[in-house]
């Protein structure tokens, strides 16, 4: 499988096609990062999401959200890249992908090296003021609820700031049309470490021409996928860079 996979986006990219991978949960947790709905292990086993991260609890309980929910967050930031990051990096460098879309927002991708990444529910490193829209390093939150400011107020205009990432209730950012966009014109999206259960994202490969599915547990999409592997994220991917090398150039 991992072979035929290598084939089939060298054959696409050696007549010039596109090819992006949509990566979840099963990308990180390799990095020690738990995803938030595996069975017996999922964060969301032991508390109710909409009562920790959502725009509900950061507007109207914002003591609760920022003593549960954002330290929950900020939790992410001590994981280090790991091997799928990196080869991810490495194949986008060397013109096998053109692009990543995660579901992901710990900043692994961007900090193992992939320039062009599509953030569909946002990322922790960032702060925006919901009155100005200025954005700044989520440090400044950090600094305000340590100091006892709650809700944390912008430096500018002093509306409120807030993690940009994406809670239970809100809209889905511009990122994910332009995600969706992109899909609609690559030849090929690669899933990696989804479980296709979150929506709107798992409509994704729905909307590609062909897509590839690596993942260790079943999910909805199987049966319409191109090739199904029962792997491990870092493991399938870095087998399918050996085999790409070995192919040869793109040129």
């Amino acid at each position: 499988m991992i072979a035929e996979a290598a084939g089939l986006i060298h054959g696409i990219r050696r007549n010039g096609g596109r090819v992006l991978v949509l990566t979840g949960a099963g990308v990180s947790t390799e990095s020690g990062i738990p995803d938030f709905r595996s069975h017996g292990t999922g964060l969301w086993e032991t508390r109710d999401p909409t009562e920790v991260l959502s725009l509900r609890v950061l507007e109207e309980r914002p003591q609760r959200f920022y003593a549960e929910g954002f330290r929950l967050l900020m939790d992410m930031r001590s994981a280090e890249p790991n091997g799928a990051h990196r080869v991810l990096a490495r194949m986008e460098a060397e013109g096998y992908i053109q692009g990543i879309i995660t579901q992901n927002i710990d900043n692994l991708h961007h900090r193992a090296g992939s320039r062009r990444v599509w953030e569909v529910h946002g990322n922790t490193r960032d702060a925006v003021c919901v009155a100005c829209g200025r954005v700044g390093p989520v440090e400044e939150i950090e600094e305000a609820v340590a100091r006892g400011e709650i809700p944390p107020r912008c430096r500018v205009c002093g509306g409120r700031i807030r993690p940009a990432v994406v809670l239970f209730g809100d809209p889905m950012p511009h990122a994910f049309t332009e995600a969706l966009q992109a899909v609609k014109g690559a030849d090929l999206l690669v899933v990696v470490g989804s479980s296709l259960s979150v929506y709107p994202v798992a409509y994704l490969p729905e909307e590609a021409k062909q897509y590839i599915i690596i993942n260790l547990s079943p999910t909805a999409l199987d049966y319409r996928a191109r090739l199904v592997i029962r792997e491990k994220a870092s493991v399938a991917l870095e087998g399918i860079y050996t085999a790409l090398v070995k192919l040869g150039g793109l040129g």
